[in-house]
């Protein structure tokens, strides 16, 4: 089993950070929460410290974790452990190469993005929505 850790991190408009996964890679093309793999007797947080400076170029403080996030496939199980995450220095870009954008969380419901993500996708979607008079 794969333990990864994810950011989820919100500009000063509550828009969310998110990366494109690079073609050739699993899950390659969907959108994420920037992260990566914990390494062993890494803890999570600064696991997520590490691969957000690694792959975004930028150091974010890691806050509390938000949820978590299981996917199984013919090639892997991973568990995705989400954290609420603030940047603190720089400005995030894709330091492999790979495309990142801010979004607000309608546009995020409709982003391709891995299984493991699908239910806190939909939790942050439904903040979207607006208010229902009645």
């Amino acid at each position: 089993m794969h333990v990864v850790v994810a950011a989820v991190i919100r500009d000063g408009e509550g828009r969310f950070l998110v990366a494109r996964r690079p073609v050739g890679r699993h899950l390659g093309g969907l959108w994420e929460f920037p992260g990566g793999r914990v390494e062993p007797g890494e803890a999570p947080s600064a696991a997520l410290q590490r691969e957000i400076e690694e792959e975004l170029g930028v150091d974010i403080e890691v806050d509390s974790p938000l949820t978590f996030g299981w996917h199984s496939d013919a090639t892997r199980d991973v568990l995705v452990l989400f954290f609420r995450a603030r940047l603190v220095r720089g400005l995030p870009y894709g330091r492999e190469g790979q495309e990142v954008r801010w979004v607000d969380a309608a546009e995020l419901a409709r982003l391709p993005m891995p299984p493991a993500d699908d239910e806190l996708v939909r939790s942050l979607a439904r903040t979207a929505e607006p208010a229902r008079e009645g």
